[in-house]
């Protein structure tokens, strides 16, 4: 396992900032993780109440990316960190964009939950979603892992169980188009499904430079073009 170890600083309050930036991190990514998990959730239940409160709590999540911004630019500001601090800092301001976005899918998916809900008990596609589902909340839980263990190997194990997504993703999207085509009626409601699909994809994207921000904070390599 490869970790980084931040040297101690003269003035104990630039590593406490630094310790509450990161631990704010982790709590966004454990609300953004609940947040998929129970999207995907919705879904399989016909829950649409829980759909909604999904939806609810978005705004939170955008609120902690907010604050987490200001909280870097502050300490940009006032400390002018070098080296791993620097990379720390700016990696903690691409990450908190990508949980955010990670949270709008988690959104999306949840609309989408509340209109198949309203359907006449029509399943087709739902395989589909729990398997990529279920790919994409490990990918996403064992990234936020690493990062709080600044791991960077298995942060490029993760970083590859995207390419799995992708697979299944093109599989999901050939069986999707074939319920379509021996069901017309089936249309409305595939492409519903199609854009759940789709925003989990996102999601293992989103996760993916997740990955990459901890190779970036432990190794000082920049690998979002390898």
């Amino acid at each position: 396992m490869t970790e980084i170890s931040f040297e101690n600083h003269i003035m104990k309050q630039f590593d406490d900032e630094l310790e509450e930036i990161r631990t704010r991190l982790m709590e966004m990514g454990g609300k953004v993780e609940q947040q998929l998990k129970n999207a995907i959730l919705s879904i399989h239940n016909g829950d649409s109440k829980l759909a909604q409160d999904v939806i609810e709590q978005e705004k939170f999540i955008d609120q902690m990316e907010k604050d987490l911004d200001d909280s870097c630019i502050l300490v940009i500001a006032r400390r002018q960190p070098a080296a791993s601090d620097l990379r720390l800092v700016m990696a903690v301001t691409k990450a908190v964009n990508d949980l955010e976005r990670i949270g709008d899918e988690a959104k999306k998916i949840a609309n989408h939950s509340i209109i198949l809900s309203e359907e006449d008990n029509k399943k087709s596609g739902y395989p589909e979603v729990r398997h990529i589902g279920a790919s994409v909340s490990k990918m996403l839980s064992d990234a936020l892992t690493a990062f709080a263990r600044f791991d960077a190997e298995a942060a490029m194990k993760t970083f590859n169980q995207d390419v799995q997504i992708d697979l299944e993703y093109k599989t999901a999207l050939r069986e999707l188009m074939t319920y379509m085509m021996e069901d017309p009626k089936s249309i409305t409601h595939v492409i519903n499904i199609l854009w759940v699909v789709r925003s989990l994809e996102r999601i293992g994207d989103h996760t993916k430079n997740l990955c990459e921000q901890i190779v970036f904070v432990v190794q000082g390599k920049d690998i979002r073009h390898d």
